[in-house]
Formats: structure tokens, sequence, C-alpha cells
């Protein structure tokens, strides 16, 4: 089984009621559970509970409530909001151990033809020839700790490969500009719904750090506090998450302990097929004055 087909597994959840699901967990090596795969199955909760006919999500703005584990399962429980003739609004709790850890609202949209325009696609070099992040993490393994070693340095459903990539051990100061190509390790099933999910997914990755360019510091280094405060997706097209899409990332503002940041999502053929918005946590901490500080707790 590919990497990425245990990814469309985790994501596809279990039924547990009327309009409730239950999810599982996977450990990627950081503090506390990845937000990414909690937006990706809250999509999928929701994706479940619409009516008959063909429906694809346009939209999506979630907040991330508390830090998630990755041991405990979740539950999803979706409210159906409105089903109307073009429109179909859900809104979904995420919890863990009885506490909401995410809530989001996700509008679903009846495919229609209307007016198109869209930012034309950065002229930056294609994936072939990059080294992807799997590779990077093997060169420098030696320096994660040894608890979460081989997680970071195993195999990944989604493969990134950066262009001009930051050593996250050592971090210069630079613009918060960054692009990265990315796709599924697999051929994905032709269901619109998969590659909406996976992509959710995919678009949890890069974000953050970019909001911490400027400052030369990352999430690999002691006393940084990082963790994602809410996150929001705008669907325009068809997404094929098992063909290369550009991740083209920037990072506004940073300010109050908080980095904000945009992605916008091309296809090789040059087509805008999502844009993403997220601010994250970006906190400095003294881990020597005060140890509890380590926590990620918001």
């Amino acid at each position: 089984m590919s990497h990425v087909q245990e990814l469309v597994d985790l994501l596809r959840l279990e039924s547990i009621g009327v309009n409730r699901f239950r999810g599982g967990c996977q450990d990627l090596g950081f503090r506390n559970l990845f937000g990414g795969q909690v937006l990706g199955q809250s999509l999928s909760a929701a994706s479940q509970t619409l009516p008959k006919g063909e429906w694809a999500p346009h939209s999506l703005h979630a907040y991330f409530l508390r830090p998630g584990n990755v041991i405990d399962s979740i539950e999803f429980e979706v409210d159906c909001v409105r089903d109307g003739r073009s429109f179909a609004m859900r809104q979904i709790t995420a919890s863990q151990n009885g506490k909401a850890i995410l809530t989001m609202m996700c509008s679903f949209q009846h495919p229609e033809e209307g007016f198109e325009h869209q930012d034309t696609m950065p002229d930056v070099q294609g994936p072939e020839g990059l080294v992807s992040q799997l590779e990077l993490s093997r060169m420098f393994k030696d320096k994660f700790p040894e608890r979460v070693r081989d997680i970071y340095t195993a195999d990944k459903p989604i493969e990134i490969r950066a262009i001009d990539p930051i050593n996250i051990f050592a971090p210069q100061k630079q613009d918060p500009i960054k692009y990265a190509w990315m796709k599924a390790d697999a051929p994905l099933t032709d269901d619109p719904m998969v590659h909406a999910s996976v992509l959710t997914y995919a678009t949890d990755f890069n974000l953050i750090g970019t909001s911490m360019m400027p400052h030369g510091v990352s999430f690999a280094q002691k006393g940084m506090q990082v963790a994602s405060l809410d996150h929001a997706i705008w669907f325009h097209r068809p997404v094929k998450m098992d063909e290369w899409l550009l991740y083209s990332l920037d990072s506004p503002s940073a300010s109050s302990g908080r980095g904000y940041c945009r992605g916008q999502v091309y296809n090789q053929q040059g087509e805008l097929v999502a844009s993403v918005a997220q601010e994250g946590l970006i906190r400095k901490v003294d881990v020597a004055d005060n140890p509890a500080k380590k926590s990620t707790e918001k």
C-alpha cells in the first residue's frame, strides 16, 4: 500500500451515528497532532453528510482551539446548517477526550459556469531536479532528536520539493517568500473529494515557517513556540493531488506573536486551483527561565 493510500484511509473516517464520525491519528514527530490532518478529516466528515448530487467544496474556515495528541481518536460532529439549490453549509466540531480541538465552517457548491480570471502563475523552476524535503531530512538525520529521528526520515504520503530550501537548524534572515512543489506519492482515485481532502491536509505544511523567515528562526530551534491558530482555503478549480502542484507562499505581516501567511496553489498548466490563508503562533520563549513554557498550549 502506498503511503498516500494510508493517508486517504486516515481521512475517510468511521461513521458512529447520525452526522457523527471517528478518526485515528498520525504521528509526524511534532509535539502535538498535525493540524492538516484534522482539517482534512473535518472536510471529509462534512462531505459525507451532503445530499445526493454533484458537490464540490469551495471554501472552509477553521480555528484550532486546543492542541490535539497523536494517541487518542478524534470524534467529528457535523451540523447540517443549510442545504440550498446551489450551496450547502456545514459546521464541524472535532473533539478529543470530550474537548473541542477544532471548529470549522465549510461550504460546498454545485459546479457551474461563470466569469473567470486569475493571477498569473509565478515563473519559477519546475520540480524536476529539486531535492525533496524528505531527502534533506535524511541528510540532516543526526540533528533531529533521537525520539523523532525515524519519524522525520520515514517515507511520506506527500512529496514536497522546495525551491531554495532553508536550513531549519541554522536559518538565515530572508524575505518571507517561498515556493514548493508538492504531490501525492502515488496515483489517487478519481473521486474529487479525495483530492480536495488530501490537498487540505497538505496546505498546512510550510505556511508558518514562511512567517519566520525574516527573523532567522525556525520551529526546530529551542525556545520556539509554534502552532496553527486558524486556517482558510478557497477551492477555485478542480485539483489533482497526484500531479505536481506549485505552492506559492508569502507572509505580509507578523505582530503580537502571530505570523500571517498566504498561499496560492497552481497546477502545471498554470491554473490557480486554490488559495490559502493562515495565522500561526510564532513565539520566542525563555525556556531556561520558565521550563513550563515548553508547552505549545496557546
